[in-house]
């Protein structure tokens, strides 16, 4: 199994930048796919980004342009840099990830982020 711990929430106005981490109980070279979610009130989870162990990568279109993955090994952390947020980013976001020849699915507790204008 795998513990994972976001932070890097916050307040931030509009078009500003945060930048989430997530950080993993174990070596992320165990750990397959990770992936950023998120879920506003009143509304369903969402994927937000995605990476494979090999570093490809899967963004919402809503994050396309705006929003960078990426993971680092070597510190078992896996990053969501957020740029020129807008107001509809206001979200809980949630870190996930499945290790390799499991198909069960590890998250996070959370961390909310909220753009203000």
């Amino acid at each position: 199994q795998v513990q994972l711990v976001e932070s890097g929430g916050g307040l931030v106005q509009a078009g500003g930048s945060l930048r989430l981490s997530c950080l993993a109980s174990r070596s992320t070279s165990s750990i397959g796919t990770m992936g950023w979610y998120r879920q506003a009130p009143g509304k369903q989870r969402e994927l937000v980004a995605a990476i494979t162990r090999g570093g490809s990568t899967n963004y919402a279109d809503s994050a396309k342009g705006r929003f960078t993955i990426s993971r680092d090994n070597a510190k078992k952390t896996v990053y969501l840099q957020m740029n020129s947020m807008k107001l509809e980013d206001t979200a809980v976001y949630f870190c996930k990830a499945r290790l390799l020849g499991f198909s069960y699915d590890y998250w996070g507790q959370g961390t909310q982020v909220t753009v203000f204008s």
